[in-house]
């Protein structure tokens, strides 16, 4: 896999990744490819979905808990597609996501569990650069799952119960990758993993099917993104900014 920024490494395999995002089908857009990639190499990839996606259909005569239903079966179709084994739902109300400390603790309690050594999150910042990644609930779930992977995780003394009630240890993660920054610093060569990335986001029947130009769009898109990292003419890319919250091990060589 090729990486390309001035991100601190390492950049290797890790076992364990755990995505946490607002909607189903927001880590499907910003990180299908990488995550196509990672599970292919022996990475097992969770995701914790915080809303129930109520508030993202086409159709308003479709009623909020059919459409949760729906939105539910195609995340979990979508993660199959790229070797997701487990999809958490919290179900909170779409729109309406709040980075307090409740959801901050719900957050805390999947990562204790799983134990990731890599998390992906959305951007608690605006990216001005492109609209939809600007939606609140977004920005609601970076900020939360920011705070709960530093500090919340790796304290013993925040939520107490969770440790002695639910035996759920501190946890270190020591890589956070931002989906949607204002200032990338890594992108990752995707091109091979595209039709993976593709059938995952036709899967989003829901929000995907009137979008006659998604592969179009999609490509175009990471296209830029490739650009914007320096890889070759022609290359697709996913960006990101990496935060190492613990030193790095040892310098690892990375490709431009």
């Amino acid at each position: 896999m090729t990486y390309a920024g001035s991100a601190e490494p390492p950049f290797g395999h890790v076992d364990r990744v755990l995505a946490i995002v607002a909607h189903p089908d927001d880590v499907d857009f910003k990180a299908g490819g990488c995550i196509a990639q990672w599970t292919a190499a022996g990475t097992e990839v969770t995701y914790l979905v915080l809303t129930d996606g109520a508030a993202g259909g086409e159709d308003p005569a479709v009623p909020r808990a059919e459409l949760a239903a729906v939105r539910e079966a195609e995340q979990r179709a979508a993660a199959d597609v790229l070797g997701v084994k487990e999809v958490v739902f919290l179900g909170l109300a779409d729109g309406e996501l709040t980075a307090g400390l409740e959801l901050r603790r719900e957050i805390t309690r999947v990562i204790r569990r799983v134990r990731p050594q890599r998390a992906l999150i959305q951007s608690p910042e605006i990216n001005w650069d492109f609209l939809p990644d600007v939606h609140p609930d977004h920005r609601a779930a970076g900020e939360a799952a920011l705070a709960a992977l530093y500090p919340d995780a790796r304290n013993p003394r925040a939520y107490p119960e969770l440790l002695l009630s639910e035996g759920l240890a501190p946890c270190v993660v020591p890589e956070i990758w931002v989906m949607t920054s204002p200032r990338p610093d890594t992108w990752v060569d995707v091109t091979d993993a595209f039709d993976r990335k593709l059938a995952a986001l036709r899967a989003h029947t829901s929000q995907t099917a009137h979008r006659a130009n998604l592969a179009d769009d999609i490509r175009s898109r990471l296209r830029g993104q490739a650009a914007a990292g320096g890889l070759a003419d022609g290359r697709l890319a996913e960006a990101f900014q990496v935060i190492r919250t613990e030193p790095a091990a040892q310098p690892v060589e990375r490709t431009r």
